[in-house]
């Protein structure tokens, strides 16, 4: 009579013998080990996507330049300024949701040296011009379809936005839609 080999309580081979049955046990392992390999190597192929470095909270914001249809703009040109640079597209939701409060925010703070700078990663012109028409879009933005400098600052989902100091130190990231009619979010904004 054979050897029932068992696996998470089911009977998946019926072996002759017990030789038979540990050279299974082996295969089944080697199996295993070698889709397990793949995973670490899975990862550093991945990682290789993403080649910037992303800026943390207390370093130097790196700076950009974009050239889009409508004009350029380099972060550096906003130095002196408080700014709020914000990773967005038209096509996110979150972002929809996030737009009105941005705006009322830069339209309340410009005057206080705080200066939004729009960075969407649209590849449709046409619905990003809309987009800023339909909501009144005030504050800088400029068009980065490429997505460099989302991919300089690590950006992979949207919206994204960091708070950078006057002389240009990365004070606090948000990932996701934020209220910026907050009281806490005003209140850190001019108190910086």
């Amino acid at each position: 009579m054979g050897t029932l080999l068992q696996f998470a309580g089911q009977t998946i081979y019926r072996i002759g013998d017990t030789e038979s049955a540990a050279a299974m046990c082996q295969v089944h392992h080697s199996i295993f080990v070698r889709r397990i390999a793949v995973f670490p190597l899975l990862i550093v192929v991945l990682s290789g996507c993403y080649s910037g470095t992303p800026p943390h909270v207390g370093k130097v914001a790196p700076d950009f330049s974009v050239q889009d249809s409508d004009h350029k703009v380099s972060l550096s040109d906003f130095r002196g300024k408080i700014v709020v640079l914000n990773f967005w597209a038209t096509f996110c939701p979150p972002c929809v949701d996030e737009m009105p409060s941005l705006v009322q925010m830069d339209r309340r703070l410009k005057d206080q040296g705080i200066a939004v700078l729009g960075v969407s990663i649209d590849v449709d012109a046409d619905a990003y011009h809309r987009f800023l028409k339909e909501y009144k879009v005030g504050f800088v933005t400029v068009r980065d379809p490429e997505q460099k400098s989302a991919t300089l600052y690590g950006t992979h989902g949207w919206p994204e936005t960091y708070i950078i100091d006057r002389n240009g130190i990365v004070r606090r990231k948000f990932i996701g839609p934020v209220n910026w009619s907050q009281p806490e979010i005003v209140e850190f904004l001019t108190k910086l």
